[in-house]
């Protein structure tokens, strides 16, 4: 593979992966559920625990970038059966991932071409993607840094207009505390509404760990890749928590329109509200035209992530070697052609019967960051473990993560408490097995890997005193 991705690249692949319609629409049903208060504590604490995430996968994908990252480190300091596990896991997720942007962005398109049948505009952005990853990667690159870049560019404007409202430059008197004070605010629902919120934001910030799949292609990783996972994580909690207190301060909680978190409700999307208030022509054809962009950009992410870790499994022996194959320009082909196929198909059943099958796949692959997160909290531990066992120096480390080993420990049980509570009220109501399935069901996924490979290969877990340490 060709090492073609310079800093600023990855930057933008990391923020790319992690902004999204998450931020520009579901970001006022977050603040009518929890409050401002509650909103902005809960993305806050999410985003302390991808601070500690970004520190572990910092030290590990410095001192090993390749392509298989999760998958190499679950296989190397865990066992060969995680590692196999992980890496099917993650493909997994942005495959269908895939799927989900093509989606989505037939019913962003239906805002201006209502008439289109949808599966045009999806075959029309699938094969816009497969074009950009085919070319090389640092074509890949350039693209997600300029869908990234109009992302980035929206919210700081987005900010900037927010702050002049909120003093009182721009429409009107500011509206000082007041919608911090409305009713129940600045916390609905107490911890409960919090809880809810805490899961949505954990959904919000996937995609960071897209740095690490991206450091095999990586110019310079031992500069490159710490200067991105230093830069991302404060531009990601900038974004999110500068929007969520923009918007508390700007909308109260009470208003109805909130509630509009789906794409197709872009006309009271909160970026367009405020917009609106601020005497902005056309807000509502502007955030839809950027929403497309997040949609694209996710879908180009989502692209390249699943094919280098189908690469990645190929180059270790856990899928077929077809796919450990590249092209002159460093690129996967074989990997590329499956993944869009998958997609392809995945999507194909969104448009069959009520779309049943589209809807488990999706919920299917909804817990499949989290377990990637808890996978790299884990490696982290093992890993240092291994590299101090082994007489090792940490001060010849590349990147040395802060807070070990409280860091990934905090990262690990923060994850494990979204993965339990992310449909909680499932857990303890009286709901339909039907129901309490659909949300959990890529947590059995992903353990059946895990003991089927166990099962088959009987490998064990990997000693740490002759743990591979082999920067290769």
């Amino acid at each position: 593979m060709h090492r073609g991705l310079k800093a600023r690249h990855l930057n933008m692949i990391a923020i790319g992966g992690a902004i999204g319609t998450g931020l520009f629409v579901a970001s006022g049903q977050s603040i009518s559920k929890a409050g401002p208060g509650g909103a902005l504590l809960a993305y806050a604490a999410i985003g302390f625990m991808v601070y500690l995430l970004m520190q572990s996968l910092g030290e590990m994908s410095t001192y090993l970038p390749v392509a298989g990252s999760f998958e190499t480190y679950g296989t190397r300091f865990v066992s060969p059966s995680f590692g196999f596990a992980t890496g099917w896991n993650y493909w997994f997720n942005w495959a269908i991932t895939v799927a989900a942007e093509l989606v989505a962005a037939a019913i962003v398109m239906k805002y201006w071409l209502p008439d289109v049948p949808s599966w045009l505009w999806s075959a029309v952005f699938l094969s816009l993607l497969f074009a950009l990853n085919c070319a090389s990667v640092k074509a890949f690159g350039e693209s997600e840094f300029w869908f990234a870049s109009i992302k980035v560019l929206t919210v700081i404007v987005f900010l900037v207009v927010g702050v002049a409202m909120i003093v009182g430059i721009l429409s009107g008197p500011s509206p000082g505390f007041s919608n911090w004070t409305t009713r129940e605010a600045p916390f609905v629902g107490g911890f409960t509404g919090m809880l809810a919120i805490f899961m949505v934001a954990g959904f919000s910030f996937q995609g960071t760990e897209l740095i690490a799949v991206a450091s095999g292609e990586a110019e310079e990783p031992e500069r490159t890749i710490p200067k991105a996972i230093r830069a991302v994580f404060y531009r990601i909690v900038l974004f999110y928590v500068g929007a969520i207190a923009v918007i508390g301060f700007l909308l109260p909680h009470t208003d109805p329109r909130l509630l509009g978190s789906d794409i197709d409700k872009v006309a009271v999307s909160p970026f367009t509200l405020v917009f609106e208030r601020a005497g902005v022509l056309g807000a509502a054809t502007l955030i839809n035209a950027v929403i497309l962009t997040s949609i694209l950009s996710a879908g180009n992410s989502g692209m390249f992530a699943s094919t280098r870790m189908l690469y990645g499994l190929a180059r270790g022996g856990k899928a077929p070697a077809i796919f450990g194959r590249t092209t002159r320009r460093g690129v996967p082909m074989n990997a590329l052609l499956a993944t869009t196929a998958i997609g392809a198909l995945c999507f194909l059943t969104s448009l069959i019967g009520d779309g049943s099958a589209y809807i488990w796949l999706v919920s299917a692959s909804g817990l499949a960051g989290f377990i990637t997160w808890m996978g790299i909290a884990w490696s982290h531990c093992r890993f240092r473990k291994a590299y101090v066992l082994q007489g090792r120096r940490l001060e010849d480390l590349p990147f040395r993560a802060r807070w070990f080993p409280l860091g990934p420990i905090v990262a690990l049980l923060m994850c494990a408490i979204v993965i339990v509570g992310q449909n909680y009220e499932a857990l303890v109501g009286n709901t339909d097995v039907k129901t309490l399935l659909s949300s959990y069901l890529g947590l059995p996924l992903f353990l059946a890997l895990w003991a089927g490979h166990k099962l088959v290969t009987r490998s064990p877990s990997v000693d740490l005193a002759t743990a591979d340490l082999s920067r290769r």
